[in-house]
């Protein structure tokens, strides 16, 4: 398999077939991030002949005789069908819809027990694409997006350099639930600043309020010296929230959010792994939340922080 410098996924698609089809991100401005620091280039999409070898190897992987043997010692008459895909990179999503229609007539080519296709995507990646193509999109397999939205305070959107606005972000995902695209957000926490998290907090609930996303999973902010942000912070035009605040934050998204969907602080920037249907088990999550702001101290949480090598 062909793969480049960090893969990253979403946690809940640990059982999907990971494929690279592009590696980094044709943003790469985001001031806080450093996910694709490691690569000598800012976006590249894979040939196609590359990602052809790599189903041809998936497919001869999962049907040899000892992937046939383990199955049967498993109770199986064979190897579980995959179902799932997810392209791994910043954002596939931005590739041109012939290329991404060609993906996928390539995965339904060597592994025709695929019935969706996910990946990671920014909310500018849609704004090419017509209704028409989203559509077809859909229709192929494309299904479930993780975007990295971050939050819906439009003055942490501009100073973090996201390339889009919280309108932005209705405009986009709106086409998206029309051509039956299912997404999930992910919510950066302690991105607006020190004394502004329940702000922006406020500001993303109204925002996610207007939309029907599947999952909003929480990420803490952590800040690496390679990042501008780092360098912000050192010229004394930025303050990171406390990791009481980050909290507090996350309180208020959730005390504000009044849409069904499934609430999940998973990922490793989180000291505490938070999961919860919403509304159904709001006052749980909120209950918990209490605990950790009034029963944890501040130095242990800023200790894991400290001591956290990547995300």
């Amino acid at each position: 398999m062909h793969y480049t410098g960090t893969i990253w996924r979403p946690p809940y698609e640990a059982d999907s077939l990971l494929l690279e089809v592009t590696a980094g991100c044709t943003h790469h401005r985001c001031k806080f991030c450093t996910l694709y620091s490691d690569l000598p280039f800012k976006f590249r999409m894979s040939p196609m002949e590359d990602i052809e070898s790599d189903l041809l190897e998936v497919q001869v992987l999962r049907y040899n005789p000892t992937s046939m043997m383990t199955a049967k010692l498993q109770g199986l008459p064979r190897p579980k069908p995959i179902k799932r895909v997810f392209l791994t990179g910043a954002n596939p999503f931005v590739l041109t819809t012939g290329k991404l229609l060609e993906i996928a007539a390539l995965i339904r080519k060597y592994l025709p027990s695929v019935e969706t296709i996910g990946c990671f995507a920014r909310i500018t990646d849609s704004v090419n694409k017509t209704d028409e193509d989203l559509i077809l999109l859909r229709q192929a397999g494309y299904d479930g997006l993780t975007i990295g939205v971050e939050t819906g305070d439009d003055t942490a959107l501009s100073f973090m350099q996201k390339g889009y606005t919280s309108q932005d972000i209705l405009t986009q995902c709106k086409r998206l639930e029309q051509a039956k695209i299912e997404y999930g957000f992910f919510y950066l926490t302690s991105i607006s600043g020190k004394g502004k998290g329940e702000t922006g907090a406020k500001a993303s609930a109204d925002v996610f309020n207007q939309l029907h996303p599947f999952l909003i999973g929480p990420n803490m902010l952590t800040i690496y010296p390679e990042s501008k942000l780092y360098q912000e912070i050192q010229n004394g035009n930025w303050e990171e929230e406390s990791e009481i605040e980050k909290y507090r934050e996350l309180r208020t998204l959730v005390e504000n959010l009044n849409i069904s969907t499934y609430f999940a602080a998973m990922g490793a920037s989180n000291a505490f792994q938070l999961r919860g249907r919403l509304p159904e088990d709001k006052e749980q999550l909120l209950e918990t939340l209490d605990r950790i702001i009034y029963e944890v101290r501040e130095e242990d949480l800023r200790h894991y922080r400290k001591n956290l090598p990547h995300l």
